[in-house]
């Protein structure tokens, strides 16, 4: 039986290195120095370095399912995710952080048709996107509207992190949050003043940031909209 990724490692060590030993070699020289924290869904369909237009040192990449942010105070125990964040915010100094949730996303719809029994681990983590659900039947129209929900939130469960609301606070931290609809290859972005998501072909920005409640206001963000 033919060993495809095998062959896949040579051809990146024989073919693709060579045109990128400089860039790579300059990299662990200098460290890395990324600009944008990118969490996003674990899906093979969404391939950040397509949508962002980056290469190698460009993007500090966290990936699961549905691109959902563990509470900052431990509640959902040890995280990969929120160890990232701290590392981003706090050694990297990071000037962007993107949420990019996506259409068909399978996380999504396991939220509201269930996961198999075996599948623990993947049902407690699940329950992070809980709050994003409506009360309606599933139809393609609830699920992308669920997404998007999602996507917003992750960013205000990121402002709960001290870091990440005191560098936004401090005018050095972005939020963005970003809807990717693959069959169309159109990001959407959340605009806060619209309270909505706008294509990014006809948005005057890559995203505001968390929609914040108003002070004593006791509506959540996501309820919000």
């Amino acid at each position: 039986m033919p060993d495809d990724l095998l062959e896949r490692l040579r051809s990146f060590h024989e073919h693709t290195f060579p045109g990128v030993k400089n860039q790579f070699q300059d990299l662990v020289r200098e460290g890395q120095h990324p600009t944008i924290l990118f969490i996003g869904c674990s899906d093979s369909r969404l391939v950040p370095y397509l949508l962002t237009g980056t290469g190698p040192g460009e993007l500090f990449i966290v990936r699961n399912v549905g691109a959902f942010v563990p509470p900052h105070d431990g509640s959902a125990g040890y995280h990969g995710t929120a160890a990232a964040i701290e590392f981003a915010v706090l050694n990297l100094n990071v000037a962007h952080i993107v949420v990019c949730g996506h259409s068909h996303c399978g996380g999504i719809r396991a939220l509201y048709e269930g996961v198999p029994p075996q599948a623990t681990n993947l049902a407690a983590w699940l329950e992070l996107g809980r709050e994003a659900t409506l009360p309606v039947q599933v139809t393609p129209e609830a699920l992308r509207r669920t997404e998007q929900r999602a996507v917003v939130l992750q960013l205000e469960r990121l402002m709960d992190y001290p870091m990440v609301r005191e560098h936004v606070d401090a005018g050095g931290l972005a939020l963005h949050g970003w809807h990717y609809v693959i069959e169309e290859g159109e990001v959407h972005v959340f605009d806060a003043h619209q309270g909505a998501f706008v294509p990014a072909s006809s948005s005057e920005h890559s995203g505001t940031g968390p929609f914040l409640p108003f002070a004593g206001d006791d509506i959540s963000p996501v309820d919000a909209w």
